[in-house]
């Protein structure tokens, strides 16, 4: 789901959905005195199943129409690689979309682009995100971005592969000595990849911070400064370089090269022992038929006290002057809590607001059960940084390079140093 704009544009992809060649003036689309607000999803439902997430949207949006018969939601749904860059293709060709669904938003609201959540949402449905996510979605203290759904990345295990290695298939490692023994046991055993350690993709910061997390750091300080040279941060990723990849408990290529795709497929096929992963590894395990556990990630010294967290903003642009409309459309969208959790529950994903959290968790369904330990973390998580302006590029710095500091001989110090001072930097252009 956090597929970012690093993965770049289909070619031909705007003029194929018509959605910036024909660009109009601002202003609303109406028809008989009917308002058409536009509306761009994140299409991903090939890779976790579900259904077609534009589907969900387009039932979503005749529900809404029956309450609302002068407002009219169309539904253009863009391939997880390139919803961002095409947002920002229709911005500059003057043909905004009113509302879209994005996992990223700091560019446009410092461009002045967004409306603030206030100006949209009521009170009450604001009151319902928790502080700690709402705050992830606020640029220099104001919020833009209304968490929708979230997911937490956790931590996987090959339950088969555990039992033939002789370790009990359901008791998951809870520190790091642990997940070496089991490690050493999965490599004995034969297995391919003891640890799949993936560096060599464009989400690679994800995992960087779910292993500075398990360190005991972490990616910014409460103020929103960069901490990631940080001590903490330098012990744990010296010891991924030094007990993990140098010992030769990862296995396969090395991790730099190792893209999430690739490491998806090898535990799909029994070839992974564990590894880290989000909702889309689930499916990929599924579909090849293997019998995997979910646990929180194992820390330095127990469970990891934080999990890894990110969330889908939905967001209202300024462009079109639709702002009651889509205040309309958004308020009905959270006020009908059974929405969310619908979403959520379908694409095995998690309800960020307290009332849609609440009625996914009284459902009894098997993907509930499954991801009702989930919801408990979801209030203390940490999430990446997408209010911060500067986080598209130092996101892309972390992934191109962390892949070199845990290589063996890798200079960790050197790594992490550069990418603080990069950072840094980036910081105070924004300023």
């Amino acid at each position: 789901m956090r597929r970012r704009r690093f993965m770049g544009v289909t070619a031909g992809l705007t003029s194929a959905l018509g959605l910036t060649a024909t660009a109009t003036a601002c202003g609303s689309d109406s028809a008989g005195g009917e308002v058409v607000l536009r509306l761009v999803v994140t299409e991903f439902a090939d890779l976790v199943g579900g259904g077609s997430v534009e589907q969900f949207w387009n039932d979503l949006a005749a529900d809404f129409r029956e309450i609302n018969p002068d407002i009219r939601v169309e539904v253009t749904a863009i391939p997880y690689q390139s919803t961002y860059d095409e947002v920002a293709r229709m911005i500059g060709a003057g043909n905004a979309p009113d509302m879209a669904q994005l996992y990223m938003f700091a560019d446009f609201a410092r461009e002045g682009e967004l409306y603030d959540a206030n100006d949209l949402l009521t009170i009450p449905v604001l009151s319902d995100f928790p502080s700690s996510i709402a705050a992830a979605g606020e640029v220099r203290r104001v919020q833009y971005g209304m968490p929708f759904v979230a997911y937490l990345q956790t931590f996987f295990w090959n339950k088969d592969l555990f039992t033939q290695a002789g370790l009990d298939p359901d008791t998951p490692p809870r520190d790091w000595q642990e997940l070496l023994n089991a490690a050493d046991m999965l490599r004995a055993a034969g297995v391919e990849q003891p640890y799949g350690l993936a560096f060599g993709h464009d989400d690679a910061n994800a995992e960087a911070l779910m292993w500075m997390l398990a360190g005991g750091g972490t990616l910014t300080d409460p103020t929103g400064s960069y901490t990631i040279e940080s001590p903490a941060n330098t012990w744990t990723f010296t010891w991924l370089r030094d007990h993990l990849v140098g010992a030769d408990r990862t296995g396969g290529a090395a991790p730099g090269d190792t893209t999430r795709q690739a490491v998806y497929e090898a535990f799909a096929a029994g070839r992974v022992g564990m590894l880290t992963g989000d909702p889309f590894l689930m499916g990929y395990a599924e579909q090849g038929g293997v019998e995997y556990g979910m646990s929180a990630m194992p820390g330095r010294r127990g469970a990891s006290l934080s999990v890894m967290g990110d969330a889908s903003w939905l967001l209202g642009f300024k462009q079109r002057g639709n702002q009651e409309h889509i205040a309309t459309f958004l308020n009905y969208l959270f006020s009908e809590h059974r929405n969310v959790s619908t979403f959520a529950e379908r694409f095995r994903l998690l309800p960020v607001s307290t009332p849609a959290a609440h009625t996914m968790s009284e459902s009894d369904s098997p993907e509930n059960r499954r991801l009702r330990p989930f919801l408990n973390e979801l209030p203390g998580a940490t999430f990446l940084p997408a209010g911060k302006v500067s986080w598209t590029t130092v996101a892309g710095l972390i992934s191109e390079v962390i892949g070199d500091a845990v290589r063996p001989g890798g200079d960790v110090e050197g790594v992490l140093s550069r990418l603080q001072s990069d950072a840094d930097a980036l910081d105070r252009d924004e300023e």
